[in-house]
């Protein structure tokens, strides 16, 4: 799942940047705009920030303001507290996702067209009702997977909140990673 992201994620902010870059070029340099260029640019543009969004929900790294965690000293208290703002979540989640769902529904239903290149709204008015029904299913997943070491049926991993002074990604677990392989080539 983390590949497909990576891929697709990459593939939209190359699009994204892409478009913007002919853009630029034929309009300041050429002094002849694209028509519709930005109306296309839209669709990858919209894609991207949902599901950029579905995929910090899937990694549980959303940004948060943890004050209370500071105040609590064991993993018992952190996982109730990641609990019980895994379950508010939801509630919120399932919420926005019903209000999507009929936005969705009346965009179908309507059937709307771009202005320039006619291509139907609902190419990128249903981003949003996907990315909210996937945020809520990794929610979802995260509440249930807190369930789980809260009522004991699996041990609380030690690394399970991690080290607060510390964030650690793949993406930097890779670059100590590499830190590492050049400091003992170097040695």
């Amino acid at each position: 799942m983390e590949q497909l992201f990576r891929y697709v994620l990459t593939a939209l902010i190359s699009t994204v940047a892409a478009c913007q870059f002919i853009q630029v070029i034929t309009r300041y340099v050429f002094e002849t705009p694209i028509m519709g260029l930005e109306e296309a640019a839209l669709i990858p543009t919209i894609w991207l920030y949902i599901l950029g969004s579905v995929n910090a929900s899937r990694e549980d790294t959303q940004i948060r303001a943890n004050v209370l965690e500071i105040f609590l000293k064991t993993p018992k208290a952190k996982l109730i507290l990641h609990t019980l703002s895994e379950a508010i979540s939801i509630v919120i989640s399932i919420w926005l996702t019903w209000w999507a769902w009929k936005y969705f529904s009346y965009a179908l239903r309507v059937w709307k067209e771009s202005p320039t290149l006619y291509i139907p709204t609902f190419v990128y008015e249903s981003a949003l009702f996907i990315g909210l029904l996937l945020m809520t299913l990794f929610t979802l997943w995260h509440l249930y997977r807190h369930l789980q070491y809260l009522f004991g049926f699996k041990a609380i991993p030690e690394d399970l909140f991690g080290d607060p002074e510390i964030a650690s990604t793949p993406e930097l677990d890779e670059m100590q990673l590499l830190a590492d392989r050049n400091k003992g080539q170097a040695s």
